[in-house]
């Protein structure tokens, strides 16, 4: 079964924890992690890095020396991702407890953290539990990027999520729009 259609059975099956259609694309891959120091980073965590549309992009910009750490809820996804990158530490678990899953790695703190996760589906107290999450194990001026479709940038959820990262971070950059992706989108650059 191509990569394709196990991420739209995976969607159809949990759409609330899939959050997609189809796996972004390498554009948006880029536009991820652009601007986010991951050639210097010591730790990089990518959180819900499904089938991995964004975990090459950030081996190939990582140091040798880099510790790269992947939390993925769905089991599937996790075994094809150790699969593919065998290796890598990857947890299957929840973002809601980054620093628990750093501190099992011996890890202080993450000094980037690239993320797929479906903010605009997550009800405001995951959302908010996540985030909470996110800070406690970035360091002052660490860095956190993730996305968003812009068909539901006005969802209520959507502008939650953007006060949200405001009321968490030093400063909240948008990219461009990334128009070749299914469906388009933008990254949030988020510095703390």
């Amino acid at each position: 079964m191509s990569e394709n259609l196990k991420f739209l059975t995976a969607f159809l099956r949990n759409p609330v924890s899939i959050g997609a259609v189809a796996p972004s694309s390498r554009r948006l891959a880029t536009a991820m992690t652009r601007q986010m120091g991951i050639h210097e980073a010591n730790v990089v965590v990518e959180l819900g890095p499904g089938t991995g549309a964004f975990t090459s992009t950030i081996l190939d910009e990582m140091r040798p020396q880099g510790h790269y750490l992947a939390i993925e809820l769905n089991e599937d996804f996790a075994r094809r991702l150790t699969q593919k990158h065998p290796g890598l530490d990857i947890v299957v678990g929840s973002a809601e407890k980054l620093d628990v899953h750093l501190e099992r790695f011996a890890l202080k703190h993450a000094d980037s953290v690239i993320c797929g996760l479906p903010w605009a589906a997550f009800r405001a107290e995951l959302q908010e539990s996540i985030m909470k999450s996110v800070v406690r194990s970035l360091p002052e001026g660490g860095r956190f990027a993730t996305f968003a479709y812009i068909h539901s940038m006005w969802f209520p959820a959507a502008r939650r999520f953007r006060h949200l990262l405001e009321a968490n971070f030093q400063s909240v950059e948008t990219s461009p729009i990334i128009w070749r992706n299914l469906p388009p989108a933008f990254v949030y650059r988020c510095s703390k």
